[in-house]
């Protein structure tokens, strides 16, 4: 089976594929269309036997139990039978938005609805969909696991599939992965204590990033696809909060000792200049503002940047790094979610921290 582009222009062409669905439907006919998960229970929402590609997953969560849901939930999902998950990601993260809040995005792959009163609100509700492909040559398992402490009492979902008869051997695999770092460990300690100006600092060098916040270490054959950075600027200086946004992103591409992408920021990165500022583009900017007028103690950000048009290729392995203020100074706390395509067996990810781990930090 050739998979198509996902453009106005091939819908012209005739495709040899039959559309499926997987959803939470009320099996009686009745309109009770949602599931309940209890808690530390894990609920297989799709298991697909045969070849075929995911083009669209709808999720819709209540669980006003738990205000931590969003970081609690994890989204998993497995490939062609293989022992470890492609997908392990914090549900909320997952679909773009950081810090276990709730709020509205367009972005080309993901997108999501906050109602009104629901929006940036911490375990609000909201619709999330995604139109990541997902292809699969033998079977395909996604799973939803409630890691919090109380009653997921309604998941509603689609997972809207394509079955083919046999998929191309040259088609890679849909990955994604949850990293934090909670705080980043700035390389000069705590500069405040020090009564030292963070902004006297920018012509400390660092050549190597060497300790820089890693976004993707991947090996195999691929390309990066994007990633989402959430950040909580915790990390005061004499002058009052620093800002995040001058760390610059480093990729090294097939095991190179100096990478050969180096960035001018992280909000250049991201796709933004002059500061990161509250629109969101399909294919980069920010689904959670630092600057809340409603919330002016918050300082939490979650900026993206989506590879769709310019994909980063590697042949045997890649790393994705991003400075944490400039030259790494500055200690705040760092999440990010991370998606690409790669050949199988990919590297083992991460442990992923514990739902308690996973909270993001109160509003000061």
């Amino acid at each position: 089976m050739t998979l198509f582009a996902s453009s106005l222009k091939s819908l012209v062409l005739a495709r040899n594929a039959r559309t499926r669905r997987k959803s939470s439907y009320d099996v009686t006919g009745g309109n009770r269309d949602c599931w309940t998960v209890e808690p530390g229970d894990k609920a297989v929402i799709a298991e697909i036997e045969g070849a075929g590609c995911i083009t669209h997953l709808w999720f819709t969560v209540s669980c006003p139990d738990d205000r931590y849901y969003l970081r609690h939930t994890v989204l998993r999902a497995w490939w062609d039978g293989e022992e470890n998950p492609s997908i392990e990601v914090p549900l909320g993260d997952f679909f773009n938005i950081g810090h276990g809040l709730a709020a509205s995005n367009a972005a080309a792959p993901l997108t999501t609805v906050a109602p009104k009163g629901e929006e940036l609100k911490l375990g609000g509700g909201m619709a999330m969909n995604s139109y990541w492909q997902m292809p699969f040559a033998r079977g395909a398992r996604l799973e939803i696991a409630n890691e919090g402490p109380a009653q997921i009492r309604s998941l509603y979902f689609y997972v809207d599939y394509e079955e083919y008869d046999a998929l191309a051997e040259d088609v890679l695999r849909f990955h994604a992965q949850w990293r934090r770092e909670n705080p980043t460990q700035g390389i000069k300690g705590d500069l405040c204590a020090q009564g030292i100006n963070y902004w006297s600092l920018m012509n400390e060098p660092n050549l190597t990033g060497s300790e820089n916040y890693v976004i993707l270490h991947a090996e195999g054959r691929g390309h990066f696809v994007g990633c989402n950075l959430s950040v909580d600027n915790i990390d005061p200086t004499p002058d009052g909060l620093t800002w995040w946004g001058e760390g610059d992103d480093m990729i090294f591409i097939d095991g190179e000792k100096t990478p050969s992408m180096i960035g001018t920021g992280s909000e250049d990165y991201l796709c933004h200049a002059w500061g990161m500022h509250p629109q969101g583009y399909p294919y980069a900017g920010t689904s959670v503002y630092e600057h809340d007028p409603e919330r002016p103690t918050r300082k939490k950000q979650t900026s993206y940047r989506f590879h769709i048009e310019d994909p980063i290729m590697f042949e045997r392995s890649l790393l994705v790094t991003i400075e944490h203020g400039h030259a790494n100074l500055q200690s705040n706390d760092y999440s990010s979610t991370a998606y690409w395509y790669q050949t199988e067996p990919h590297a083992p990810f991460p442990a992923l921290p514990g739902p308690i781990a996973r909270r993001p930090r109160p509003d000061r």
